[in-house]
Protein backbone atom coordinates (compact mmCIF):
# COMPACT_ATOMS: atom_id res chain seq x y z
CA UNK A 1 0.00 0.00 0.00
CA UNK A 2 1.90 2.76 -1.24
CA UNK A 3 1.57 6.51 0.04
CA UNK A 4 0.84 8.70 -3.55
CA UNK A 5 0.27 12.01 -1.43
CA UNK A 6 0.85 13.79 1.66
CA UNK A 7 -0.79 17.26 2.54
CA UNK A 8 -1.76 19.07 4.95
CA UNK A 9 -1.64 16.21 7.45
CA UNK A 10 -3.85 14.04 5.37
CA UNK A 11 -2.37 10.76 3.91
CA UNK A 12 -4.06 9.32 0.58
CA UNK A 13 -2.79 5.51 0.09
CA UNK A 14 -3.59 3.78 -3.12
CA UNK A 15 -5.02 -0.10 -3.03
CA UNK A 16 -4.44 -1.63 -6.01
CA UNK A 17 -5.24 -5.30 -4.76
CA UNK A 18 -7.94 -5.05 -2.08
CA UNK A 19 -10.94 -5.72 -4.51
CA UNK A 20 -12.54 -8.28 -2.15
CA UNK A 21 -13.70 -5.78 -0.06
CA UNK A 22 -14.86 -2.58 -2.11
CA UNK A 23 -14.34 -4.58 -5.92
CA UNK A 24 -13.71 -0.90 -7.02
CA UNK A 25 -10.62 0.90 -7.36
CA UNK A 26 -10.30 3.22 -4.36
CA UNK A 27 -7.72 4.94 -2.15
CA UNK A 28 -7.55 5.19 1.58
CA UNK A 29 -7.42 8.46 3.25
CA UNK A 30 -6.07 8.86 7.10
CA UNK A 31 -6.24 12.32 8.56
CA UNK A 32 -5.93 12.63 12.58
CA UNK A 33 -8.12 9.75 14.14
CA UNK A 34 -10.14 9.63 11.01
CA UNK A 35 -10.00 6.84 8.49
CA UNK A 36 -11.92 6.69 4.93
CA UNK A 37 -12.20 4.53 1.51
CA UNK A 38 -13.04 6.70 -1.42
CA UNK A 39 -13.99 5.52 -4.89
CA UNK A 40 -11.22 7.03 -7.26
CA UNK A 41 -13.75 7.50 -10.06
CA UNK A 42 -16.99 8.99 -8.08
CA UNK A 43 -15.28 10.53 -5.19
CA UNK A 44 -17.77 8.62 -2.90
CA UNK A 45 -16.68 7.45 0.18
CA UNK A 46 -17.45 3.92 0.47
CA UNK A 47 -16.27 3.51 4.12
CA UNK A 48 -15.23 5.32 7.32
CA UNK A 49 -15.53 8.72 8.10
CA UNK A 50 -13.57 12.00 7.11
CA UNK A 51 -14.23 15.60 7.49
CA UNK A 52 -15.85 17.29 4.49
CA UNK A 53 -12.99 20.00 4.18
CA UNK A 54 -10.07 17.52 4.06
CA UNK A 55 -12.47 14.92 1.48
CA UNK A 56 -12.38 18.25 -0.64
CA UNK A 57 -8.55 18.94 -0.58
CA UNK A 58 -8.62 14.75 -1.45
Amino acid sequence: MPIISMFYGIIVQLFFFDNDKHHTPHVHIRYSEFRASVDISTAEILEGDIPQRQLRLV
